[in-house]
């Protein structure tokens, strides 16, 4: 594993530990990598309790209770999903704080509204509201889901360190 992702990966450990708190992903364009990476550190299993891979709507819907009215309404790639897939997370696992990915890594499935490279980002501690974001990457599909895991775990660290 590249450095970069290897200090992220030890860096999510650190401020786990340091909060006491367990992770949850929620994962669907990424397909399991953020939780790779976080589990690339020896011991992640002191700080990781479990993840999510639903890249189908109904798995959204059947693992993390997503409503289907969101999706209908909103897109699988909307930060209305995103938000409901972090706290879906938290609500079937016992972790304590979670991520969430959803978007189009592409080389297909873009439109002028959602292009390639939308993805929708959403973290959560466990009884909070979940905080959405929206970003925009460049590149091919592999560029596409690097950066977003980044992304994840970056804003993953972020919330962990300003929790109350």
């Amino acid at each position: 594993m590249e450095a970069e992702l290897v200090a992220l990966s030890a860096a999510v450990g650190q401020i786990c530990q340091l909060r006491g708190l367990t992770v949850a992903t929620a994962e669907s364009c990424t397909g399991g990598w953020a939780a790779q990476v976080i589990t690339h550190t020896p011991g992640s299993s002191a700080w990781f309790e479990r993840g999510f891979v639903t890249y189908a709507n109904a798995a959204k819907v059947d693992m993390l209770g997503v409503r289907m009215f969101t999706i209908e309404t909103f897109g699988a790639v909307s930060l209305e999903t995103a938000g409901e897939m972090a706290a879906g997370a938290l609500t079937h696992s016992n972790a304590t704080i979670s991520l969430a990915i959803t978007g189009i890594a592409g080389p297909g499935g873009g439109s002028p509204e959602k292009p390639v490279g939308t993805v929708c980002f959403a973290w959560c501690l466990k009884g909070g509201v979940p905080s959405c974001e929206r970003r925009f990457f460049a590149g091919d599909r592999e560029a596409i889901r690097r950066q977003s895991v980044i992304h994840a775990l970056t804003g993953l660290i972020v919330t962990a360190r300003n929790m109350p």
